[in-house]
């Protein structure tokens, strides 16, 4: 199975991080509609994860998501990674953005994933908050090393339960591949933009299961700018430094050209179900103790 999913933030991060530009806000309007037209031509349905904050400063938007019929997932509260949290400050970002998501909606949240997969071996307590807060069925785990952490110690690539002493939740980790000596993805993000539309169609076909994830914000050819000092350690919560932020500003704006049109040929090539219809159809599932 094939599973697509969209992260939906940029509309939160214009206003509070990226300077409330107008002309970005009717950018994303378009490209999100143009992708929900693509999945209607298609008859697909996604899982869209989307910010607490959105429901609450830009709930039009994930209304049109949901009148068509796809899922609408948790993806925290102001996107802030979970590693850079507490535990407390965790169980209310998320307490406070699965009520905002379903007092918008009026229907119980069961779908997460954490701001770039910020789930790992150091903050694994975050999976009994999850349970505690409703969610079900989870898509934060990269079992493989990355800038932002990663959850290289997992050591499972495919759908399981985690049981964590306390409680289980359904993961949907992100596939990932071998490639060079180490575990790369290749299927969102960054990675689907450096690699070249067959490689991806190629490792698809290799594989009976794999997690597609996109942010509207990787689809558009504009190159994003560099971030300021300040801007980068208050959002990133890190050094800003200037290999830190070039680093960024690289992997941002890498094949961001032809992003767009390699989605449309992919979702217009494959089969793909949303997160829901894909955990409808799973009869048996490993358990992985944490």
């Amino acid at each position: 199975m094939n599973i697509l999913t969209f992260d939906i933030e940029e509309w939160y991060l214009e206003r509070h991080v990226n300077g409330n530009r107008a002309e970005k806000y009717k950018e994303y309007d378009n490209y999100l509609g143009n992708i929900l037209d693509l999945l209607d031509e298609r008859g697909t349905k996604a899982t869209f994860f989307c910010l607490g904050g959105m429901a609450k400063e830009f709930p039009e938007t994930i209304c049109k998501i949901a009148a068509k019929g796809h899922e609408i997932g948790c993806h925290s509260n102001k996107h802030v990674w979970l590693n850079k949290m507490t535990q407390d400050e965790v169980l209310e970002d998320t307490r406070t953005a699965v009520d905002q998501l379903e007092q918008l909606l009026g229907y119980k949240i069961v779908s997460y994933r954490a701001p770039a997969f910020s789930i790992g071996q150091k903050n694994k307590w975050a999976f009994d908050i999850l349970s505690e807060c409703g969610i079900t069925q989870d898509a934060s785990v990269f079992p493989a090393k990355r800038d932002f952490g990663g959850f290289s110690d997992f050591g499972n690539k495919r759908p399981c339960i985690v049981d964590t002493g306390n409680n289980q939740i359904r993961e949907f980790p992100i596939q990932t591949t071998r490639l060079f000596g180490r575990e790369v993805a290749y299927s969102g993000g960054g990675y689907f933009r450096l690699f070249p539309l067959w490689f991806i169609e190629r490792e698809l076909r290799h594989t009976d299961y794999a997690m597609l994830y996109f942010h509207i914000g990787d689809l558009l050819p504009e190159e994003n700018r560099m971030t300021t000092r300040q801007e980068y350690e208050e959002y990133f919560r890190e050094p800003g430094t200037l290999f830190n932020r070039t680093k960024r500003y690289v992997k941002a704006n890498l094949g961001k050209k032809h992003a767009y049109a390699k989605l449309d040929s992919l979702i217009r090539s494959h089969e793909f179900v949303s997160l829901r219809e894909a955990e409808e159809t799973i009869s048996e599932w490993k358990t992985i103790h944490i």
